[in-house]
């Protein structure tokens, strides 16, 4: 079994490969990698931009620079008190961090909550937006039901209780369950770095707020669909088809109509499936970049 000493070892080496950049006063951590156009990448939860690691230098094999910051309250990133951990504000947090880190345009690739507010923020900045490639998530926001495993994170006090049990056997075996297809694939030291990514300094009361503020409005409904109806760049869907929260069967469905696609590309993979198939992903995007130039 790892001990905590290769734990801290892949966290060491994960800060290492990132940077840090000020965001509105928010020290938000950063992986940067590769040169060409930007991908930039919107982590969900309980995640960060370690669930895009090998996505990103993938990408960056490939000729692209792939980006993936940690939302606030997540991974490596500050965890301010007072910041509103909702979509929208996400949303418009990460279009400021694209300024910041000097990105005019970019393609989006975003998965799990970071679904919602990438489909936010490539609508209110279309004209930024080179390509749209959607992982496992889901754009009917008014009618969303968290997963099981997820749901009680939502109430008070059991919400902490579930917290705090969350150590790294307890969640190397939902991982396994929920997001990956095979266990073998991910190195058991590198799937318990979720867990100190997750509660470091604050325990995880930020991820708890975030788990509390889901927008469910007609309105943010309305203004995600912005971003995949009469849109003047491509549009794909990658789905981790062994996904058993957000099933393909509801969910990448979903998505497939919301967006009028012909087809959805899936991957044997679950949740996680940049954790099983970044080649494949990173390949599928810049496929897309290319039509996108057509």
């Amino acid at each position: 079994m790892s001990n905590d000493k290769e734990v801290k070892q892949v966290l060491e080496e994960h800060r290492a490969a990132g940077r840090y950049i000020e965001v509105d006063g928010i020290r938000t951590f950063v992986l940067d990698e590769g040169a060409g156009e930007a991908v930039f990448c919107i982590h969900g939860v309980p995640t960060s931009s370690f669930l895009y690691r090998k996505v990103i230098k993938a990408l960056a094999r490939k000729g692209m620079r792939g980006v993936c910051l940690d939302l606030p309250g997540l991974g490596l990133s500050d965890r301010p008190k007072d910041f509103n951990y909702t979509f929208h504000t996400f949303a418009r947090f990460c279009a400021r961090a694209a300024e910041v880190l000097g990105i005019q345009q970019y393609h989006l690739l975003i998965h799990d909550i970071g679904g919602p507010i990438g489909f936010a923020m490539a609508a209110e900045n279309r004209e930024k937006v080179l390509s749209l490639s959607i992982l496992n998530t889901w754009i009917n926001v008014d009618t969303f039901k968290k997963p099981l495993p997820m749901r009680p994170f939502e109430m008070p006090v059991l919400g902490e209780a579930e917290l705090k049990s969350i150590t790294h056997p307890t969640w190397y075996l939902l991982f396994t369950q929920m997001g990956v297809e095979h266990a073998d694939a991910v190195p058991k030291e590198e799937a318990y770095a979720y867990v100190d990514l997750l509660k470091r300094e604050d325990g995880g009361d930020a991820f708890l707020k975030i788990m509390r503020h889901f927008e469910k409005s007609d309105v943010f409904r309305n203004l995600c669909y912005q971003a995949v109806e009469n849109v003047p760049y491509p549009v794909q869907a990658i789905w981790g088809a062994e996904d058993p929260g957000l099933t393909y069967e509801r969910y990448g469905e979903e998505i497939k109509l919301a967006a009028n696609l012909k087809e959805v590309h899936k991957l044997n993979a679950k949740h996680f499936l940049q954790e099983e198939k970044p080649e494949e992903i990173a390949a599928l995007v810049v496929e897309q970049a290319a039509r996108g130039k057509a």
